[in-house]
């Protein structure tokens, strides 16, 4: 079994317009399909790979190459973890969110629907907070926001009730135990999608995705060096909300800050107007690809 095939490989770093002695940044290692070919690029520059998975740990062994540097962390500590390594500016840094095909297909992880596991869907193995710990502990209130807000879940409210009522009477552990506690709100001929958006929401909460997502844009705007570039596949609206408005406004929410001459005050200029999506081509191969969206954008050059 391929361990996960990158989405949008090509067009994801050439978007990074990579210097051959330049310094760049994957926070999003995975499988190594992107760190692979952007290293192919490289001569003396230097390669920062971050993941938080043991699974991508062992992969990273595979890769010879001697401006290769692989950091276990969580990409929100991006700026610490190059201090170590005494990086101040990059030239570049691609992030591929969302979870790998390898990390889906793996029963163990409790990431997907369509296998029976535990109730995890922890990123970092190692971290405390699993799926089974917030269906069990949190409130009707807490599930009702993260099923309404992270999954986008029409009847989150009903849904919420569902899992409190539930797990008084039996302990929710399993993935199979979790889909029987909520089967009566699961609409029917709908279930794969419904599954998905309630699946997502959790995983959301679990890792603290969007969080962690403005931390690490915020770090790379101020570590990119000028012409630097950033480049994000986001796989739900979610996620590319928060990068296009990142990207546009120099921040997550609200309208764009100007300074007293009416500039507008943003580290970051969109490159790509729209968003690339993947070829109809990589579609066939890759049916994940499907709600892919690349964004690319460019730290401001410096006036004199």
């Amino acid at each position: 079994m391929e361990y996960h095939r990158p989405v949008l490989l090509e067009e994801s770093v050439d978007a990074l317009a990579i210097k051959p002695d330049g310094v760049y940044v994957d926070v999003t290692f995975g499988g190594g399909g992107h760190s692979s070919l952007i290293l192919s690029k490289l001569t003396t520059g230097k390669l920062f790979s971050f993941d938080q998975d043991r699974d991508a740990e062992q992969q990273a062994k595979k890769i010879d190459h001697p401006g290769f540097n692989f950091i276990k962390a969580n990409f929100r500590d991006l700026k610490k973890y190059l201090r170590l390594h005494r990086v101040k500016q990059i030239d570049g840094l691609l992030a591929d969110l969302g979870v790998s095909s390898h990390q889906f297909n793996v029963p163990e992880r409790g990431f997907s629907t369509r296998f029976e596991g535990p109730l995890d869907m922890r990123m970092d193995p190692q971290a405390t907070l699993s799926a089974k710990e917030v269906v069990a502990t949190y409130s009707e209130e807490q599930l009702h926001r993260i099923f309404g807000i992270y999954g986008e879940v029409k009847n989150a409210k009903t849904l919420a009730r569902l899992i409190v009522e539930r797990r008084m009477r039996n302990p929710i552990e399993t993935i199979s135990d979790f889909k029987q506690a909520i089967s009566s709100c699961t609409p029917k001929g709908k279930e794969n999608k419904y599954l998905a958006q309630v699946f997502q929401a959790l995983r959301i909460e679990v890792n603290d995705e969007l969080k962690a997502l403005e931390e690490m844009l915020e770090q790379t705007a101020e570590l990119l060096s000028p012409g630097g570039r950033l480049v994000a596949i986001s796989y739900h609206s979610l996620e590319d909300r928060l990068v296009k408005n990142f990207i546009a406004k120099g921040k997550f929410f609200g309208e764009v800050e100007k300074d007293l001459f009416g500039n507008e005050i943003k580290p970051l200029e969109a490159i790509s107007r729209k968003p690339i999506t993947p070829t109809e081509q990589e579609l066939l191969i890759n049916s994940r690809s499907r709600s892919a969206k690349l964004r690319i954008a460019g730290k401001k050059e410096v006036n004199d």
